[in-house]
């Protein structure tokens, strides 16, 4: 490899939190390390850390050498916070005051999959534009209300980069070494990874209604679409029935042939999942949650919740 080019090379750091899913992180980090075979020199500088300067272990236990946490000056033009888990175990006190000092001295600051509910946490998403994993949004609403992620794979707005993870990244590092180098050099990268369909940015994250449903009526769709909007407020049957353009009987008729279930039923389970989500991943109460799914009371909410999934929702946070 031939001698560095100080004013092309670029800096890039990731901050590992224990738990972060290691097909993330490569997604993001191999396509920088193409580049410089590609380039056939050091254009991008990697550097990985961790919170407390030990190995990070991935979600299914590979360990990552990593180094202590970023200090004033540290040279570095981007860092990434990849995350992964639970948002309950993300305390990381050193993490959030990191990322805001790198913040202040004008680094780019970019998260990717849970990553982005750390930089909320810091206060570095108020008043931008920024995704987060799907999974991982709900904790994210809950905890900050007053900020709002799109369902995009990944979202570029200034210095602030936030990716929904997978292999969304692939694409988000697509975008910013085609940015850098020039299209047809970040095409050679994203062909070195066989990554011969590139997503856009605002691409979704997940399979559409009609592929997780296994449904295709409009009617229908319109109203599982809603009822995944309205968890909190649930609307009634009629309401229902005026969106999707039916009766109300003809709507029960619609998840009668289509799904197997009925209305009432297709929405408690559609509330329940986002109620088992909130258990895993937020700090929320079991009556906080009860209220946030749409339940008039935590003994409401807790039999329903065992009916479906055969256990308490407090034996449930505690697995």
């Amino acid at each position: 490899m031939s001698s560095i080019d100080a004013k092309n090379l670029q800096h890039i750091g990731f901050i590992l939190i224990p738990g972060f899913a290691l097909m993330s992180y490569a997604s993001a980090s191999e396509p920088l390390r193409a580049a410089n075979l590609l380039a056939g020199r050091e254009i991008n500088r990697l550097s990985t850390f961790s919170p407390d300067g030990a190995s990070a272990l991935s979600s299914g236990g590979v360990p990552v050498p990593a180094a202590p946490l970023p200090g004033r000056g540290s040279g570095l033009g981007t860092v990434f916070v990849c995350a992964g888990g639970s948002p309950r175990d993300w305390h990381y006190p050193a993490v959030l005051a990191c990322l805001r000092q790198l913040a202040r001295e004008g680094v780019r600051i970019g998260g990717i999959s849970g990553g982005p509910y750390l930089l909320a946490a810091a206060g570095l998403l108020a008043d931008r534009d920024f995704t987060i994993h799907w999974e991982h949004a709900p904790a994210l609403l809950e905890s900050f209300p007053a900020l709002s992620p799109r369902q995009a794979r990944f979202v570029v707005d200034g210095n602030r980069i936030t990716c929904g993870g997978g292999i969304a990244p692939l694409d988000m590092m697509h975008a910013l070494i085609s940015e850098r180098m020039g299209p047809d050099f970040a095409r050679r990268v994203s062909d070195w990874y066989l990554h011969t369909e590139v997503g856009e940015p605002t691409a979704p994250q997940r399979g559409s209604l009609a592929e997780r449903y296994g449904v295709h009526h409009p009617g229908l769709l319109s109203v599982l679409e809603k009822m995944e909007e309205t968890i909190e407020m649930p609307l009634d049957r009629t309401a229902m029935a005026r969106i999707a353009g039916v009766t109300p009987r003809h709507l029960d008729r619609l998840f009668a042939a289509h799904l197997g279930s009925t209305f009432l039923d297709q929405y408690r389970r559609i509330r329940l999942q986002h109620a088992r989500r909130l258990l895993e991943q937020s700090p929320l109460s079991i009556s906080e949650i009860a209220v946030a799914t749409g339940f008039s009371s935590g003994a409401h909410f807790s039999r329903a919740f065992r009916n479906l999934y055969g256990m308490a929702p407090s034996e449930t946070r505690r697995a």
